[in-house]
């Protein structure tokens, strides 16, 4: 089987927590986390000509996923995110501004990479800057009609609008988000609704999407695919550090579809990977076997 061409495109970051900084970025994390699940996982995105910017390609070499497709900006500095967590594990977030993701390009080696992938999840974070945006929504145009096109919604401060919901959910065909984010975005694209289940269906009817994910927090989760309608409960696990969970549930959603399982099987396992994250210091961190078998 040959492996799937797997993109995260948009922020790369450094998450500064009070006593170290871990590598991420919404988009970086879903692209690890798939690459643990068998994907040729590629990250496009910019980091600064900084020291922070050298650490995240020698981290992205160390764990052997390629950097060809991060630009090194040398007039910007390389994105970073002070993360403060909760009792819960739950973050709040301040992110450095006018930093490197802010100013990506659409070079031909992206839009090469754009017709020859097989999914590519992208978000609202960096489309907060218009030349970031071009560059993003450039890159859906490229990509082949079959390619999954993941909109991860990821709402973190004031960074989006009803316009940049609009035109990403328009080029989407699966969109992922939380139980906190889908009234707003059903709110900012018109839908009028109390109902979860039916805000979800107005946005599948209007917008076309083979896919939406919904996840819950301590309620679990629930997963429309192709026209059926799963829900999983939230699993009992002790968190610590809940950052990039949403990201891999993301991943093992998509690498499922792409390996056509059963949505019963994706759900579950992306359910069982978001929870053990939950559990771990850090949106990226090493999956044990029995999570990523399949």
């Amino acid at each position: 089987m040959n492996r799937k061409t797997v993109v995260g495109l948009g922020e790369v970051l450094w998450d500064v927590y009070e006593d170290r900084a871990l590598f991420g970025g919404a988009p970086a994390n879903f692209a690890c986390h798939a690459a643990s699940l068998g994907a040729d996982a590629r990250i496009a995105s910019a980091v600064g000509d900084d020291a922070l910017g050298s650490q995240a390609l020698l981290w992205m070499q160390e764990h052997k996923l390629s950097c060809r497709w991060v630009s090194v900006d040398p007039e910007h500095p390389t994105g970073s995110v002070r993360v403060e967590l909760d009792a819960l594990g739950s973050p709040r977030y301040r992110f450095a501004s006018e930093v490197a993701w802010d100013f990506l390009e659409l070079q031909d080696h992206w839009i090469e990479l754009a017709g020859q992938c097989d999914a590519v999840s992208f978000g609202t974070l960096a489309q907060r800057s218009e030349k970031s945006t071009t560059t993003i929504l450039g890159f859906l145009e490229h990509t082949q009609r079959e390619t999954l096109r993941v909109f991860d919604v990821n709402l973190r401060q004031d960074f989006y609008s009803s316009e940049t919901l609009w035109s990403s959910i328009q080029r989407a065909n699966i969109v992922k988000l939380n139980h906190e984010e889908l009234p707003v975005v059903a709110g900012l694209l018109g839908v009028r609704s109390d109902d979860e289940r039916s805000m979800c269906e107005t946005l599948i009817g209007r917008h076309s999407l083979r896919c939406i994910a919904l996840t819950r927090g301590s309620e679990g989760s629930a997963v429309f695919l192709d026209g059926q309608w799963d829900e999983q409960p939230a699993l009992r696990v002790t968190a610590i550090d809940t950052v990039g969970a949403g990201d891999a549930f993301t991943a093992a959603l998509i690498m499922g579809i792409l390996n056509q399982r059963p949505l019963s099987q994706i759900h579950v396992q992306a359910s069982r990977i978001a929870a053990y994250v939950c559990t771990q210091r850090g949106a990226v961190v090493p999956l044990p076997a029995s999570l990523t078998s399949t």
